[in-house]
């Protein structure tokens, strides 16, 4: 049985993820048996809903007592120093989205995992929802110009700001480019900011990519779209999180601690936080 140790369980995608591996036992050989974080009321109500005895204070609590961990952490910032010690031990991670809120704090997790040979794997949930490989089947790479993903993300946000949220945006819209690689200091990015909205405009691999951020207002949520245009057809629809969207990436993760085989290379994991590291900077510089 390998076990499975939960750093950031104030996310609710800790609930998820508890659900899919205790509850309902969708990975046999796999099973939730720690959390970190402490002692709280919500890590024990976690740990009485998924049958977990153990409880620990900091991410280094969990060596020894772990194969694997995944962090949820709300918080891109803080990835990094919660990763490096498990990485480094050559414990397998999944960081849920995004990977880091730097590309310097993404590029120190992957060395961390690089160097030790433990298995690293990051990515949005938009990535796997089924629409993004529809508009991938309707509009082909080959005839695609332009790249339009609309959908919730606060600039201000507590957590690290645009890659709370925005990173869905940027994830979505690789995965319709067919996940280019994008290294740091290569992209150019036009931002404009009006009131509750942000757009940037970008080019990667050579296709026109536009990300719509639309702040969050008194309880309500602008919903996800995709647009993809191409030489023969324009196809646009939501990008739907339905019950299970996390189903996806655990189960990615389940399947490359067995095989060791990464379902993205290590520029992949880090171009995300390369495109959505450019964009903030512009956005601070246009402010």
């Amino acid at each position: 049985m390998r076990r499975i140790g939960f750093i950031g369980t104030e996310n609710s995608h800790t609930d998820h993820f508890l659900r899919f591996l205790n509850v309902e036992q969708r990975h046999p050989g796999f099973r939730a048996t720690a959390l970190a974080d402490g002692d709280s009321e919500r890590n024990r109500a976690l740990a009485e809903a998924g049958r977990i005895e153990l409880i620990v204070d900091s991410p280094e609590d969990l060596l020894g007592q772990v194969d694997a961990a995944i962090i949820s952490t709300r918080d891109g910032g803080r990835h990094r120093e919660q990763a490096e010690p498990l990485l480094r031990a050559g414990v397998p991670v999944l960081v849920d989205k995004p990977l880091a809120a730097s590309v310097a704090d993404a590029e120190a997790i992957i060395a961390a995992a690089e160097e030790a040979g433990a298995f690293l794997f990051s990515g949005s949930a938009l990535r796997y929802v089924p629409e993004i490989a529809e508009l991938s089947t309707s509009v082909p790479r080959e005839q695609l110009r332009l790249v339009h993903v609309i959908g919730p993300a606060d600039p201000e946000s507590e957590y690290a700001g645009l890659f709370f949220y925005g990173i869905h945006h940027v994830e979505a819209a690789l995965e319709l480019l067919g996940n280019p690689v994008v290294k740091p200091g290569s992209l150019e990015v036009t931002v404009t900011r009006h009131d509750d909205t942000t757009v940037a405009l970008t080019r990667i691999a050579d296709v026109d990519v536009v990300l719509t951020f639309v702040t969050p207002r008194d309880g309500h949520r602008t919903s996800f779209h995709a647009v993809a245009t191409g030489t023969e057809d324009v196809r646009s629809g939501p990008l739907t999180l339905g019950p299970d969207y996390n189903a996806p990436a655990l189960q990615r993760f389940v399947t490359g601690v067995e095989t060791g085989q990464a379902p993205l290379s290590s520029d992949q994991l880090l171009s995300p936080v390369v495109v959505l590291a450019t964009i903030v900077e512009a956005l601070a510089a246009a402010s």
